[in-house]
């Protein structure tokens, strides 16, 4: 295929790929960012590569991309620069898009594509961009600087911290589909990692709260002694949890047919995931050891069954397993934070690689092109040692206690 072919796509590949960016030919990609896919036009004009958002699929059809690159290319003939033209009719423009009426339309187009499992998703988006996130709504998207967001996480950081970072979560990928969208430029205001760091204390310096709390690293091999001695399913599930960084719920949930023993694999499927993507989970000999305990007495398919027949254990369970172990002072979601800053701390890990074992997408489209390829083999080396790490004041702690019930 030569390097000028064009209108390589049609609609039916577009729905069937996965890929994270099509090509359509002469410098038309479809790219995908977070959870939405997005047109962009590559160019060079005046000797430099360029690269302009023309909007993203669910409003922008693979025909009107196709128009709006073309036009953009009889620019370059012309010798104007499409970015700068399409700057200039912004500065004219006579109402820019403000943040709350972008914010809503981006809720309305998630929803529509089915990107959310469930009501419940899209009422938190919208209590948190409505409600938390007034301040700026107003605001122009381009307008929108550090100290707006700021203006906005501040009256509930460290104090609803939960709530806090979800809303700052929401307006980074918001701003992250402005831009991408062409209404904004530059670096993201609400993007924790080199800006908001700088100027909001980390959460996990938090003192005396009962969110999220995390059980500092440092006491993690104690407790994981005393939690052996505990008994009971929620105390097995709160040791598996714990050795795979995993979300409670993804522990909770669990089906044997999501597990692969002899290939140390457990792959949870995208519609148990918070993202929404499929995640492989590296098991250590420990966890594994852990699962063979539990499949011995397996009553049905539920790794860690319910006391109800066919039910999942209640989230409950596990907290009462913590408390039982003497952590009753910090919470079970609070273990994914112990991981990520033992994962800093301890083990000098990658960045991407820590993010990439708790399913967290981080980086830009080539970080995460090349996370996918190797992070698996990477993240099972991390996970080992971590599991090491939890077991290394004590030959005798265990996670796998065959005394279940």
């Amino acid at each position: 295929m030569g390097s000028h072919t064009r209108n390589v796509l049609t609609i039916k590949t577009i729905a069937a790929s996965k890929s994270t960016k099509l090509r359509d030919g002469g410098g038309l990609y479809l790219v995908s960012k977070g959870t939405g896919r997005y047109w962009i036009f590559n160019y060079t004009f005046a000797g430099q590569r360029r690269e302009m958002g023309l909007g993203p699929l669910h409003t922008v059809g693979l025909a009107d991309a196709r128009d709006k690159a073309e036009a953009a290319r009889r620019l370059v003939r012309s010798g104007i620069d499409p970015l700068a033209a399409k700057r200039e009719a912004e500065e004219v423009s006579p109402k820019a898009m403000t943040f709350g009426a972008y914010a809503d339309a981006f809720i309305d187009a998630a929803v529509k594509a089915g990107r959310w499992r469930g009501a419940k998703t899209e009422a938190r988006w919208r209590n948190l961009l409505t409600n938390h996130a007034s301040p700026i709504r107003a605001k122009t998207l381009a307008a929108i600087r550090v100290r707006d967001v700021v203006q906005v996480l501040e009256p509930i950081w460290g104090d609803k911290q939960e709530t806090a970072e979800k809303l700052r979560e929401a307006i980074e990928r918001v701003l992250d589909a402005a831009k991408v969208e062409g209404h904004r430029s530059g670096d993201n205001p609400a993007a924790w990692k080199g800006t908001l760091e700088h100027v909001l204390h980390k959460p996990n310096e938090l003192s005396n709260r009962n969110h999220h709390a995390a059980m500092p690293h440092s006491d993690t091999p104690g407790f994981m002694k005393k939690l052996a001695d505990v008994k009971g399913v929620g105390a097995r599930a709160l040791e598996f949890t714990i050795l795979t960084a995993a979300r409670s719920g993804e522990t909770r949930g669990a089906v044997w047919g999501e597990f692969d023993l002899a290939a140390k694999i457990w792959a949870v499927p995208a519609v148990r995931m918070k993202g929404g993507k499929l995640h492989r989970v590296p098991l250590s000999e420990k966890a594994v050891a852990l699962l063979k305990a539990m499949k011995a007495q397996a009553v049905n398919d539920l790794v860690f069954p319910g006391v109800r027949d066919k039910r999942p254990l209640s989230d409950m369970s596990l907290a009462k397993a913590l408390k039982a172990a003497g952590g009753g002072a910090f919470t079970v979601h609070g273990f994914r934070s112990t991981f990520r800053d033992w994962a800093t701390d301890v083990a000098h890990a990658p960045r991407e690689i820590a993010e990439a074992c708790l399913a967290h997408a981080v980086g830009d489209a080539v970080e995460r092109s090349y996370a996918r390829s190797d992070a698996l083999e990477r993240r099972r080396e991390l996970m080992g040692q971590w599991t090491d790490y939890l077991y290394k004041s004590s030959a005798t702690a265990s996670p796998t206690n065959p005394t279940v019930i």
